[in-house]
């Protein structure tokens, strides 16, 4: 019937899943958003929440799509918070990172130029001296890396704000259910899980979760509004109620998925050299979690192949916060207008 709303089914309540709900939804879609166990249950429930650009350099269609991603998340996330009313923690605080020596200090100059060419003028990356405070990183050069673009939100709460966005909308979010088809669009957004779904529905890897620990603490001083830092390839990031994540491990090889170990421990102990604010910080909270990584490392976007009516959006791996507003565009435009506007190694069939 001419006019009837589109109606789509997403499956998985994560963050790809229900950034795609609620922009099909402010689209015009009748939307369902359907996960087997809770929202975030997944890698989405972590603790890190650190939206952190690629480095200004050998610029490629990923870095690209992440750099419009990161420019929307502001209007995208103070929608959500105004739509549903919970808050995702979001703010565009910056990062800091230490500079060890001359020869990191002259690539950082070199990126400070790339950045000039490449982030049109609304981010920088600069070297600055560290300033004075507990919360500077120690560095032995007495320099960091500064930039504008970084940003943080909270993971849970980012959930729960999607959620509530949606169901204010008129969308559904149903948690402890698996739906499996019927009428109407179907967006798989299942995570680590659906990756192996796809595998064995089309004979072949197509990617796998990757396991990683992260914890939280709670520092005396006031952090909320201070950049995060990026130690070494650690990730210390402060969020609004008060509380510093630290993350996170990359293990490939694991004994159980959900549970934390002396590696988190080494974390910890890294934060604490790094930045003395965490010296003395009590650890309120661990987490482990499975992050699901396509095989050509972007995301994976596109129409499941074999299936009509039926779409996939996962792969995520430590970037999925950070592109969400992005994938849910463009997934949007591939499902409800037929608009394929997916780049270059982001379609499923580059993960085959």
């Amino acid at each position: 019937m001419a006019g009837r709303r589109p109606e789509l089914t997403v499956h998985g309540g994560g963050i790809f899943g229900l950034s795609v709900a609620w922009t099909c939804l402010r689209a015009g879609a009748a939307v369902r958003v359907v996960d087997r166990a809770r929202i975030g249950a997944g890698s989405s429930g972590g603790l890190v929440g650190a939206l952190a650009p690629h480095v200004p350099e050998n610029w490629n269609p990923k870095k690209a799509f992440q750099l419009d991603s990161l420019l929307m998340a502001e209007r995208f996330w103070a929608g959500v918070a105004a739509a549903g009313g919970v808050d995702p923690g979001y703010a565009r605080t910056g990062r800091w990172q230490p500079l060890a020596d001359a020869a990191a200090r002259d690539l950082a100059q070199a990126r400070a130029a790339g950045a000039g060419a490449l982030w049109r003028g609304q981010a920088v990356w600069r070297v600055i001296p560290a300033p004075p405070g507990d919360w500077t990183p120690r560095s032995a050069t007495g320099l960091l890396v500064e930039d504008t673009l970084s940003a943080r939100l909270s993971p849970r709460a980012a959930g729960a704000a999607l959620a509530a966005a949606i169901r204010a909308g008129g969308g559904q979010v149903e948690e402890g259910i698996e739906a499996k088809d019927g009428p109407g669009l179907h967006l798989w957004a299942t995570g680590a899980a659906g990756l192996a779904d796809l595998a064995r529905d089309l004979g072949r890897t197509v990617g796998t979760g990757i396991k990683g620990q992260a914890a939280l603490m709670r520092p005396v001083l006031p952090v909320a509004d201070l950049p995060q830092l990026f130690v070494e390839g650690l990730h210390i990031v402060p969020h609004a109620d008060g509380t510093v994540a630290i993350g996170s491990t990359t293990e490939r090889e694991f004994a159980a998925p959900d549970t934390t170990d002396d590696q988190l421990d080494a974390l910890i102990a890294a934060a604490r050299a790094a930045c003395p604010a965490l010296a003395d910080a009590p650890v309120i909270d661990r987490w482990a979690g499975l992050r699901p990584r396509a095989r050509s490392r972007a995301p994976m976007l596109g129409p499941w192949p074999g299936r009509p009516g039926h779409f996939i959006a996962n792969g995520g791996f430590k970037i999925g916060f950070g592109m969400a507003p992005k994938v849910a565009e463009v997934m949007a435009a591939l499902m409800l207008e037929g608009r394929d506007a997916i780049p270059a190694g982001f379609r499923v069939e580059d993960s085959l």
